[in-house]
């Protein structure tokens, strides 16, 4: 049986940034559409004032994107 490597900090680095920007932006949503309490209540400096609901969508898309990358940095470093 054989260990798995460790990531690489940049792989780690990415996987946190994208559980941030993922449930920052899907918690800021919650909170405009049904006025839920924020989790993650420092995700509201980075709306933009008028277009909080774009903003979240964004984080959301961003922070997909960011995982998408750490996980190929992910494989890459496998092979």
């Amino acid at each position: 049986m054989t260990s798995p490597s460790p990531k690489s900090p940049l792989a780690a680095v990415t996987g946190v940034l994208c559980f941030v920007l993922v449930v920052g932006g899907a918690s800021g949503l919650l909170h405009e559409w049904l006025g839920w309490i924020r989790f993650m209540g420092f995700v509201r400096f980075l709306a933009l004032d008028g277009y909080e609901v774009y903003s979240y969508i964004v984080m959301i898309a961003l922070g997909l994107a960011v995982g998408a990358a750490g996980e190929s940095l992910t494989r890459r470093d496998r092979a």
